[in-house]
């Protein structure tokens, strides 16, 4: 039976064979893929944390006016977890495409209903000018932004890891993972310049739509690029060989009885269907690592969105700290965490996901409480120092994440179960952790709740990691 031509040499040689190292041309591609794939998920996070870093300083009074502050900021924080309440529908819906139409076509669709949503909140009239009708245009556009973040990092890593050499595909889809940083940095890099051209006063009027607008031409640029590069060759030949399956079944159907004949040989299976609804066929089968593979998670995206979103708020309402030194401290933490985690990727490669990920979990747990307890000191210097050790711990335990929850499930429910764990733990772990940090700040008044909550949720991330078994060798064709 001649081999799949999805294989890679090593597989078709034998186990004892080397695989022959990547061409150029194959690497250039591959790499191409890659920057493609990190351009478009930046741009999505920049449109994200551009909302979530606007609702730390102004969408609350501008269309949740109230006389109590810390109610203002839960409405606006409520919106903000309104999104990933979206995000499992975004998954579903992108997933289902992904897995049936190709990781590329889901991918230009989820950035297009990104950019066509942001700019839309850009262009909102306030609760001033339009009443009830204001907060429930903001609620709607933030629900689109979270279909459209549901279906972005599942595939825009799926399609990096797929177009990887062999041995590297930890390295290529960790690069899309660093779009999360870095479309903070780049929203730091508009919000402050325009908080200190036009001052607070300025920014709370009209400028924080500035942000909102200029997304417009990242998407243009995102969207031209993504629509350059190929389709994944996983996802080609799994479409190959379900199309192959098909008609050999439609072959085999039985006709008007005949003459007997001699036995032939016995035909090799054909490829299983494809499935018309992914998320039915993933929860039946793989339950148990779609719940670990979330868990997993979950610790991870607590430490990035209480440390990028929530202290952006929580610092200067109610510690007194100057706006400049969080968005300085958190910034500087997330450049470091970029810095870090390609090389943590490129090591994943070599001794696997878990040990790594396994380090890094732990050691967020233990620097929780430390690096929230800065907060106390209101000095800068303590403060990012804090900041940078815990989101370079982030980097450790979350660079080979993207591998590793795309290796858990086969290629034809890949997009729709590393869609679905990953949008689950940021739903459970980040999209509501704004919100129960606003009420444990509002019951115990010291920011080492923070360190505890985020300790807790990193605790399960190690416990679920401790369950699941290392991916590094397993067959990313089957």
């Amino acid at each position: 039976m001649p081999e799949s031509p999805s294989k890679t040499v090593a597989e078709t040689m034998g186990p004892r064979s080397v695989a022959l190292p990547p061409s150029p041309a194959d690497t250039s591609k591959a790499s191409k893929v890659a920057a493609a794939s990190l351009v478009g998920t930046t741009i999505e996070y920049y449109d994200f944390a551009v909302y979530g870093t606007a609702s730390a300083l102004v969408l609350g009074p501008a269309f949740f006016p109230s006389g109590n502050a810390t109610v203002s900021s839960l409405a606006a924080f409520l919106t903000f977890a309104a999104a990933f309440l979206s995000r499992p529908l975004g998954a579903v819906l992108f997933g289902t495409i992904g897995d049936r139409l190709g990781r590329r076509t889901a991918l230009v669709a989820s950035l297009l209903l990104m950019g066509l949503a942001t700019v839309g909140v850009g262009l909102l009239p306030t609760y001033e000018t339009a009443g009830l009708l204001a907060p429930v245009l903001l609620v709607t556009l933030r629900l689109l932004q979270g279909v459209s973040m549901g279906g972005e990092w599942g595939g825009a890593v799926l399609l990096a890891a797929e177009h990887a050499p062999p041995g590297r595909r930890a390295l290529y889809a960790a690069v899309p993972n660093v779009g999360p940083s870095l479309g903070f940095l780049l929203s730091s890099a508009v919000i402050l310049p325009t908080l200190h051209l036009v001052g607070r006063d300025g920014f709370t009027e009209w400028a924080w739509r500035v942000p909102f607008l200029l997304s417009a031409v990242l998407v243009v640029v995102g969207l031209w690029v993504r629509t350059t590069v190929s389709e994944s060759p996983v996802f080609q030949a799994e479409a190959g060989r379900t199309a192959v399956g098909a008609a050999s079944d439609a072959a085999t159907v039985p006709s008007a009885p005949s003459a007997p004949s001699a036995p032939s040989a016995p035909s090799a299976p054909s490829a299983p269907p494809a499935s018309r609804f992914p998320l039915g066929t993933l929860v039946a089968r793989h339950p148990g690592r779609l719940l670990l593979g979330t868990g997993a998670a979950i610790g991870g995206s607590a430490v990035y969105y209480l440390t990028i979103v929530y202290s952006l708020s929580y610092g200067p309402k109610t510690l007194g700290i100057p706006q400049n030194t969080m968005l300085i401290a958190a910034s500087v933490g997330a450049a470091a965490g970029i810095a870090l985690t390609l090389p943590v990727a490129r090591l994943a490669d070599r001794v696997g996901r878990r040990p790594l990920m396994l380090t890094g979990a732990a050691g967020s747990v233990v620097w929780a409480v430390p690096m929230y307890a800065s907060l106390s000191t209101g000095d800068a210097l303590v403060i990012t120092g804090a900041y940078t050790v815990g989101l370079m711990l982030l980097a450790v335990m979350f660079s080979p994440v993207a591998a590793f929850l795309a290796e858990l499930f086969p290629a034809r429910l890949r997009y729709t179960g590393a869609s679905a764990a990953f949008i689950l733990a940021n739903t459970l772990g980040g999209g509501f952790a704004p919100l129960i940090a606003t009420w444990l700040n509002s019951q115990w008044s010291s920011p080492l709740v923070l360190g505890f909550y985020t300790g807790g949720l990193c605790l399960v991330s190690l416990v679920c990691l401790l369950a699941l078994p290392e991916t590094r060798g397993d067959d990313f064709h089957a």
